[in-house]
């Protein structure tokens, strides 16, 4: 059982592995507990962890594969099952560790009939497989059947145009987001000024990291990200309550902008999902095609007006939404 405790102003947060399970060797699960947090504070931590943990945690995927003699996707090798399409999908779900940032090439080169696994690839030191029975392809002749592979490590997910085919190499659509899924929730104990709240999370994870991995990258994610922000002096930047107004003697005008302005910059490819609207402001916003922060700053109040089902009431818990989270209005015209 993992435990951890930090000092944060007059608390002692601690933090403890409660669950940890195997389901299959690319589904690995966690539960832990994270107490005491004043009121409020679990929300803040969950929603980051959990953004982090999807879309910050790096993960090993093979990036390209090449055929020899293939000269299209969906081309078919005499003596092989599937198409070269069905081996990309499963090379793409094929779940690697590895202990290096650098680009990797790995060779598989099996004799038939056989069905070929993620055993059979010859991986690079650096690199392994998490279950060497994942499925590749069959073999239904005696032929030798040679795939070369483009191992890469990286977070998120990248999609690649399939007509970049070239001497028979493929893109493949790669998915490094080890994390599968992350849950948190709240608990209250406690009662009056001294009630205070219990984070619950929860992990599940491929197998590359380990649920109780995947957190501590996680987190040290988020601290890098925040860190430039503990540097940061009143000196550092001016606001300016008005955009077109010039700046100060001996400053660059770089260093003034409008508070409205640099909301809007910061927020712009957020979803509307981030605003917690009301169910019904919030289908009349999709079925209108908004779905991001940017989309939603094209309509003035007016032309919220507008739109189908969209009234002022709703017009309202948008304007104060977008000031609540983002700091931003709606243009005015």
């Amino acid at each position: 059982m993992l435990t951890f405790e930090t000092s944060v102003s007059t608390q002692t947060i601690k933090w403890k592995c409660v669950e940890s399970k195997t389901e299959n060797k690319r589904l690995h699960y966690g539960r832990f507990v994270i107490s005491p947090f004043k009121r409020g504070q679990v929300s803040i931590v969950g929603i980051a962890m959990r953004k982090a943990s999807l879309g910050e945690v790096q993960g090993t995927s093979i990036t390209r594969a090449k055929f020899n003699g293939v000269v299209h996707e969906y081309s078919t090798i005499k003596g092989i099952k599937e198409t070269i399409h069905d081996v990309l999908v499963n090379l793409k779900e094929i779940a690697l560790k590895s202990d290096s940032n650098d680009v990797k090439e790995a060779v598989s080169s099996v004799i038939g009939p056989k069905e070929v696994i993620a055993g059979d690839i010859s991986l690079p030191p650096s690199v392994k497989a998490v279950d060497d029975l994942q499925y590749i392809v069959t073999i239904t002749q005696p032929i030798s059947v040679n795939i070369e592979s483009k191992i890469e490590k990286d977070c998120g997910y990248r999609i690649e145009k399939s007509n970049e085919c070239r001497d028979g190499e493929f893109p493949v659509d790669a998915v490094s987001m080890p994390v599968r899924n992350v849950n948190y929730s709240v608990h209250l104990f406690g009662s009056g000024q001294a009630m205070r709240e219990t984070l619950f999370l929860e992990i599940w994870t491929n197998g590359s990291p380990t649920p109780g991995e995947a957190i501590n990258e996680a987190s040290e994610k988020l601290i890098d990200l925040s860190s430039p922000f503990l540097h940061v002096k009143s000196e550092d930047i001016s606001y300016s309550e008005d955009s077109r107004s010039s700046p100060a003697p001996g400053q660059s005008s770089s260093q003034v902008y409008d508070l409205n302005e640099l909301g809007k910059k910061l927020s712009a490819n957020t979803f509307i999902d981030q605003l917690e609207l009301p169910a019904r402001a919030f289908n009349c916003l999709r079925k209108a095609d908004i779905h991001t922060i940017a989309d939603l700053l094209k309509y003035s109040r007016e032309d919220s007006l507008k739109i189908k089902s969209f009234g002022q009431k709703s017009v309202d818990q948008v304007s104060k939404a977008l000031w609540n989270h983002f700091a931003i209005e709606l243009p005015k015209n």
